[in-house]
């Protein structure tokens, strides 16, 4: 790499990473030398400065309409979502100079278009230092893991809080890429490895496209990555250390991997280890890529023809999944390198403290849970029916590619309705918002009066999956779990005791069925039978006066 045209700052010093102007004027140099190398703005971030596209494309096209059309497959890598992770950053900028000199296969383009976003989070990349990462080695400087809004862009795929977030959304979806790469650096557990792996949930993909990433790509990307020296291991998450088992990673859409597995992308993120030298864990990181894009340009069409068959299974599918749950009865073993967890006195706290002797390697075969099961089933309706006034709904679908129509007249509809009869929500903020989780549901059927301009989102596309994970309220990132439809929650209308009161006799006389079980509930309940309140509150939640849309979702589901 030394005889290079074009030496990025990483290669003159291996324990530091290029700031975000040196990135940008690197590729702004190979992008003007180099005819199938474009870097184009897209988007605004939180900083106010545009986020960008590295496209390398040899048949100069740059347009994905285009090179669908030609059968290329697309591979797109997201570099410094986390910027005190940069790894992601100086591979990418030496993988494209090595295209551009020669120094891998230019073959492999043939079959494929990489599309590189050289740095997400901006804002953080732009808030370097040297001590916010209290548990990792190098480099000299690096990023921040909060954005200029203070958010972790690996939390916002969904709820797309930041303008990062909204233009990576509209980004992806142009590109729709096949395969997708979010460069990552650990926290954890000492071992030997300097890379790690997250991949797509195999059960998320499902059928012959899950089998193609579980006994095709995986043991090919493991095989070509220890060839060149940095073999890899399943990300090392585990109930307390490595040796007793290692647990598959939840990749819900909130993360860069589950978002993109709601669109058919088989995702990875690779995670380099912590406490190795900065130099390897780029090196890791390259050769990751590297292996990539030599996997998809040698089964590009296994590839293709497995996402194809996977959408059209998306289409038909008249149940889907709307959360998950590890299988802890079902593990493979896996064999693992690391070092003996030990304990000893602290020399701080005076406690007993966990430690990893590098002195006390071990190989052996450790339990891999890495089967979910489906912990939550809807049936699919045949639309969703969204009131126009939720916008910040609509225009997330819009940027995913959801196909929508806006209804021309008002029409009285027959539609499901759910109820929220129980959730939970966090007492603290979790990224700007009280996330709700746990939630519970019941239906009703209505004759709803929808208005003409509210929107029709028909299911029977390949978009079905992020329909329904955004739009059904009992997943966990769903746009109620974020707090979309909070002002349902909230009774609007209420009663004055001392009003309602002789009201509360005429309902109870009218209706002898609730008068019977307004009395058992006295007999057989001492708490309500002292509490006027509650039981002037009961018969009025059983009346006509009870508002009918209170913790009722809105989002209506065409059945028939």
């Amino acid at each position: 790499m030394d005889q290079s045209k074009y030496i990025s700052p990483f290669e003159k010093d291996n324990n530091y990473s290029a700031s975000y102007q040196e990135v940008l004027n690197f590729f702004d140099v190979l992008s003007e030398q180099e005819d199938f190398i474009q870097m184009n703005p897209f988007g605004l971030t939180d900083t106010g400065k545009p986020l960008h596209e590295i496209v390398l494309d040899l048949d100069q096209d740059f347009d994905p309409i285009v090179s669908r059309a030609k059968n290329k497959s697309i591979l797109f890598i997201n570099n410094a979502i986390h910027p005190g992770e940069p790894c992601g950053i100086d591979a990418s900028m030496m993988l494209v100079r090595d295209f551009a000199e020669g120094k891998l296969n230019k073959d492999w383009l043939k079959e494929l278009v990489i599309v590189i976003i050289p740095v997400y989070n901006i804002g953080g990349a732009l808030n370097r230092g040297s001590f916010s990462r209290a548990n990792q080695d190098g480099p000299h400087q690096y990023g921040f893991r909060g954005n200029t809004k203070n958010l972790d862009l690996n939390r916002d795929f969904v709820k797309c809080d930041s303008k990062n977030a909204q233009s990576f959304n509209q980004l992806f979806n142009k590109w729709d890429p096949d395969v997708f790469i979010d460069n990552h650096t650990s926290n954890g557990a000492d071992y030997q490895y300097v890379m790690t792996l997250i991949a797509t949930q195999k059960e998320k993909l499902g059928g012959s496209y899950g089998a193609y990433l579980n006994d095709h790509m995986l043991q090919d990307l493991y095989a070509k990555t220890k060839v060149d020296g940095y073999e890899m291991i399943p990300y090392v998450y585990s109930r307390n250390t490595p040796d007793e088992g290692i647990a598959g990673f939840l990749d819900l859409p909130r993360y860069s991997s589950g978002y993109a597995a709601l669109h058919g992308t088989i995702s990875f993120m690779p995670e380099t280890h912590m406490l190795k030298p900065y130099k390897d864990r780029v090196k890791s990181t390259y050769v990751f890529s590297k292996a990539m894009i030599e996997h998809i340009a040698e089964n590009k069409s296994a590839l293709l023809a497995a996402r194809k068959k996977h959408f059209e299974q998306i289409r038909n599918q008249n149940e889907m999944a709307v959360n998950w749950a590890l299988d802890f009865d079902n593990a493979e073993e896996i064999l693992f390198k690391g070092y003996e967890a030990k304990y000893k006195k602290s020399e701080v706290t005076g406690h007993s403290r966990l430690w990893y002797d590098r002195n006390a390697p071990y190989e052996k075969m450790v339990p891999f849970y890495n089967t979910y099961k489906a912990s939550k089933v809807i049936k699919k309706p045949k639309a969703y029916v969204i009131p126009q006034g939720y916008t910040r709904l609509i225009e997330r679908l819009e940027w995913n590619g959801v196909r929508m129509e806006k209804l021309q007249k008002d029409t009285l509809m027959d539609l499901e309705m759910y109820y929220i009869t129980n959730y939970e929500t966090t007492k603290s903020p979790y990224e700007g918002h009280y996330l709700h989780s746990q939630v519970e549901t019941r239906t009703e059927d209505f004759k709803i009066q929808v208005m003409e301009g509210d929107v029709l989102v028909y299911t029977g596309q390949k978009k079905d999956a992020f329909i329904i994970q955004t739009l059904e309220p009992e997943s966990p990132d769903s746009f109620f779990a974020w707090n979309f439809f909070d002002g349902i929650l909230m009774q609007k209308e209420h009663f004055s005791s001392y009003v309602f009161e002789d009201l509360a006799v005429e309902i109870l006389n009218d209706h002898p069925e609730l008068k019977k079980a307004f009395e058992e509930k006295k007999s057989n309940d001492v708490a309500f039978a002292e509490n006027p309140k509650a039981q002037l509150n009961y018969i009025y939640e059983r009346s006509d006066y009870h508002e009918p849309t209170f913790k009722r979702y809105p989002i209506g589901r065409l059945i028939k």
